[in-house]
């Protein structure tokens, strides 16, 4: 299975909003969006958000991409992914994604290796 990385260490191969964007996909967005409503607690999410090419990668990016703090500490420090840094597995400000998603701090620790 393809694997593209984000600097948190979450697969946006496996992302549904990339893969709606990937394929133009209209009704994934929009079930992508009802879900996301729902798990994030955030009604103002709509179809027409759920566009990313992934937060690291050349293309359009899903809205809070220029707000993720994960993603502004990757790029200040030069870093693609946060698996360079030597404080991934201590770090408080991913450490929400990984206690959410524990396979993402798997997938930066394999990146190391």
């Amino acid at each position: 299975m393809e694997k593209i990385i984000a600097c948190c260490g979450l697969n946006c191969a496996t992302c549904d909003a990339r893969i709606a964007t990937m394929a133009n996909d209209n009704e994934l967005r929009k079930s992508t969006a009802e879900k996301w409503q729902k798990a994030y607690n955030s009604p103002d999410i709509t179809a027409e958000m759920i566009n990313c090419t992934g937060c690291m990668e050349p293309g359009v990016k899903i809205g809070h991409a220029s707000e993720c703090q994960v993603r502004n500490c990757a790029i200040a420090k030069g870093f693609k992914t946060c698996s360079e840094c030597s404080e991934v597995t201590t770090c408080s400000i991913i450490a929400p994604i990984h206690k959410f998603a524990p396979e993402a701090l798997q997938n930066l620790i394999s990146l190391r290796n």
